[in-house]
C-alpha cells in the first residue's frame, strides 16, 4: 500500500523480495527507502524494490489533461465525454474518474456549481502571454468579430431569399398556371360573344322601371318590419314569458329564422 512514498505492511503476509528472503511478519513502516536499505527490525531481509516518487496517470487521464490544456475552457465530465468519445473511445465512467483523478492531483481545476462539476486548466501551469501577444490577440478578436458579422448579415440575405423562392412556383407549376388561366380566358370570351349575339338584350328603360320597383319594395318591406318590431315590443312588456316563447306561441316567423336579409338602401 503506497501512501506519499512510504511502504506501510501490516499484519502477518510475508512478501518476497527479489533475493527469495522473506520479510518479517512485524509492523514496518519504510520511509523513501532506496535500493539495497533493509527493513530495520533484527532479522536479515534485504529490499530491492524502487517506488516510483511522482504520482502516475492513466492514458485517459493524458488525453484529458492535453486536451483542456490545449481548449483552455471549463467542460463539465459530460461535455468532454461527447467530445472525446468518438476520437478516443473513452467511456463516461473513465472519463468522469479521470478528471477527478486530474483534480485531486492539482494538475487541473475544479469547480463546483449545485451538483455539477466543471473542470478546466491550471492557469499557473499555462505559460503567460506578453502584452505584445495579448495586443495580437485583441487584434484577431475584433477582426474575427467583423468577419463574424458580415457572415451573419449574408446568412440573414441568403435566407430572406431563399424563403422568397420556396413560396415562389417552380417552373412547371408555372407553366400549369398559364395553361389554366388560357383556359379561363378562352371560355370568357366564350361566354361574351354569346351575349354579344343574344336578341334578347334588357333595354336601359326596363332596366331603370326594375331597378325603381325593387327600390319600392325594400322600402315597405323595411316600413312594415319597423311597424311590426314597434307592435311586438309593446305587447311583450305585459307579456310574462319571453320573446322567443311569445313568437313560438303565436306562430310569428322572422327574416332571421329564413336567414334572410333585407338589401341595403342605395
Amino acid at each position: 500500500m503506497r501512501i506519499s512514498g512510504a511502504v506501510v505492511l501490516t499484519g502477518r503476509v510475508n512478501l518476497s523480495t527479489s533475493r527469495g528472503k522473506r520479510l518479517c511478519g512485524r509492523k514496518t513502516r519504510l520511509p523513501g527507502f532506496a535500493h539495497g536499505a533493509s527493513c530495520g527490525c533484527s532479522c536479515d531481509c534485504d529490499i530491492r524494490q524502487e517506488l516510483a516518487a511522482a504520482p502516475r496517470i492513466s492514458a485517459a487521464a493524458a488525453v484529458l489533461l492535453r486536451y483542456l490544456q490545449e481548449q483552455n475552457r471549463p467542460y463539465s465530465a459530460q461535455d468532454a465525454f461527447g467530445n472525446l468519445q468518438r476520437e478516443h473511445g473513452l467511456g463516461k465512467a473513465a472519463v468522469a474518474k479521470a478528471l477527478e483523478q486530474l483534480a485531486q492531483q492539482g494538475r487541473i481545476r475544479e469547480k463546483a456549481y449545485g451538483k455539477q462539476k466543471i473542470y478546466f486548466a491550471d492557469q499557473e501551469q499555462l505559460p503567460a502571454a506578453s502584452d505584445a501577444e495579448l495586443r495580437g490577440l485583441d487584434g484577431n478578436i475584433a477582426a474575427l468579430s467583423t468577419e463574424v458579422q458580415a457572415l451573419q448579415q449574408s446568412c440573414r440575405r441568403m435566407e430572406a431569399e431563399l424563403k422568397d423562392l420556396n413560396g415562389s412556383m417552380t417552373t412547371p407549376e408555372m407553366a400549369r398556371e398559364v395553361e389554366e388561366l388560357k383556359k379561363d380566358c378562352a371560355s370568357y370570351t366564350e361566354k361574351l360573344e354569346r351575349i354579344k349575339s343574344a336578341t334578347n338584350h334588357v333595354t336601359p328603360e326596363e332596366k331603370e322601371k326594375v331597378c325603381s320597383e325593387q327600390k319600392l319594395y325594400c322600402k315597405e318591406w323595411r316600413r312594415r318590419k319597423r311597424m311590426a318590431t314597434e307592435l311586438f315590443d309593446a305587447i311583450l312588456e305585459g307579456y310574462p314569458k319571453s320573446k322567443k316563447q311569445f313568437f313560438e306561441e303565436v306562430g310569428i316567423e322572422t327574416d332571421e329564422d329564413h336567414n334572410v336579409t333585407l338589401p341595403a338602401a342605395v
